[in-house]
């Protein structure tokens, strides 16, 4: 994700002068959109192309003098002559924000693509690179709101006074999301409601692998209500970034060989968090119940009488099937799937491994990059077949994903060289249908030279 190179912020205007310098068409777009705002807009131009008869605006047809800037937050310079250049040397001078227009090198802001439901207003900018793109995304947003959008914003700006003396701060922003979600809501009743002891809550949510698009909707929700967000080593900070601005980050990372935090005291931490009457989205990557430990969290919040709730994510064998179109299960050729953890595999578990193989089912092991190729010796060495497929996705859903094919004996040669981070281990005849054409071969190109 790049860094933008404008810092988006909304503008006072009340009492003040929007001052465009033109007449023409460009002048006339720009009233248009300054016409939305309390200020006093005023058109001043040598000529006057267009009509702006419409528009509650002041027209100076003239040219433009340096006191036209006085009291003005904003000028737009939408003649390229003589008094357009002089407009803009007076700006810099004076320190009015500057907008050329259809200039971009020249500006000092941008005019965004704007959604207006005052007093809540959402601009969609590009930096003056794409205002086609973001007159489209404005389009769809736009579709996804309703008229009654300002209504509700005043009602809750009105009540605020009242909040603040009735309500904590945790109570109140409760009961703001409730004002906002709830149609036609009592207001004293909502209120009453809200004024007693704060129940706190645990959302154990699945992050999925790692791209921020693959978040579920309930999540991405959640993550917005969260008072807290506890996440582990493997969540990229974009998606901690999807958490409410003001929300508590607590970082509990483990990773091989580095536990910043033991279980038992993750556990203590968001239990302690929700008795606080703190809503807590506990964060981890893949699915929270595929290899996630939540078993452990739940015991822990089911003895301390701690409210939860489970939100599924996308789990790193589902990424990685996808990023390879491997159907794990397929007619006629595997019938069933294992989720299985390659670390602390004992033998039983390893011959139960190798018999399920052998009768047709996939194999998908987690966490076992370090030990790829003993797995792969034990499993033969109980009878799994050397030319059994095999496919490894190394940050699945990840853009910057990488692939591995070959088979079983290959793999038990120790020749792979991974990348850094997760991988899925894909064992199982269905591998071989899947599209691995981008991928390393095993044999070839990661071999090792002695």
């Amino acid at each position: 994700m790049g860094a933008l190179n404008t810092f988006p912020v909304s503008v006072k205007v009340e009492g003040q002068r929007i001052v465009i310098v033109g007449g023409g068409a460009e002048a006339l777009n720009k009233a248009r959109l300054a016409i939305k705002t309390t200020a006093e807009v005023v058109i001043v131009s040598r000529t006057i192309e267009e009509d702006f008869s419409a528009l509650p605006v002041t027209v100076r047809e003239r040219p433009f003098v340096p006191c036209d800037l006085f009291g003005t937050a904003m000028v737009f310079v939408a003649d390229h002559g003589e008094d357009g250049a002089a407009a803009q040397r007076m700006a810099r001078l004076v320190g009015v924000p500057l907008n050329v227009v259809d200039v971009p090198d020249s500006c000092d802001f941008y005019t965004p693509s704007i959604i207006d439901r005052a007093p809540i207003s959402i601009a969609i900018a590009s930096e003056g690179e794409a205002p086609v793109l973001a007159r489209l995304v404005r389009a769809r947003i736009e579709a996804m709101l309703s008229p009654d959008l300002g209504a509700v914003a005043r009602l809750a700006g009105s009540l605020r006074d009242r909040v603040a003396a009735l309500l904590s701060k945790p109570q109140a922003r409760r009961f703001y999301e409730a004002l906002v979600t709830i149609n036609s809501p009592d207001v004293e009743a909502l209120l009453e409601s809200h004024r007693g002891e704060a129940e706190g809550i645990v959302w154990l949510i699945g992050a999925g692998p790692g791209a921020e698009d693959l978040l579920t909707l309930r999540a991405q929700r959640l993550l917005q209500e969260a008072d807290v967000i506890v996440h582990d080593h493997l969540v990229p900070d974009a998606v901690v970034e999807m958490g409410r601005r003001d929300a508590e980050r607590i970082s509990v990372g483990k990773k091989k060989g580095h536990h910043s935090f033991t279980q038992a005291q993750i556990n203590a931490l968001i239990v302690r968090l929700a008795a606080e009457g703190k809503r807590v989205a506990r964060l981890k990557s893949g699915d929270p119940m595929v290899f996630g430990r939540a078993g452990e969290e739940i015991a822990a919040l089911r003895k301390a009488g701690v409210a939860y709730a489970i939100v599924p994510g996308v789990s790193a064998a589902l990424a990685a099937a996808a990023d390879t179109a491997t159907p794990l299960t397929l007619r006629k050729v595997s019938t069933g799937l294992v989720f299985a953890t390659a670390h602390g595999a004992d033998n039983d578990e390893l011959d139960h491994w190798a018999a399920l193989a052998a009768s047709g089912l996939s194999l998908a092991l987690y966490m076992g990059k370090t030990i790829t190729a003993s797995v792969a010796g034990k499993l033969l060495a109980r009878g799994l077949s050397a030319s059994t497929p095999v496919g490894i996705v190394v940050n699945a859903g990840r853009p910057d994903r990488t692939l591995h094919r070959g088979t079983l004996g290959e793999l038990a040669l120790d020749v792979i060289s991974f990348s850094d981070g997760p991988a899925i281990i894909f064992i199982g005849a269905a591998v071989a249908a899947g599209d691995w054409q981008d991928a390393a071969e095993i044999a070839v190109h990661d071999f090792k030279v002695a």
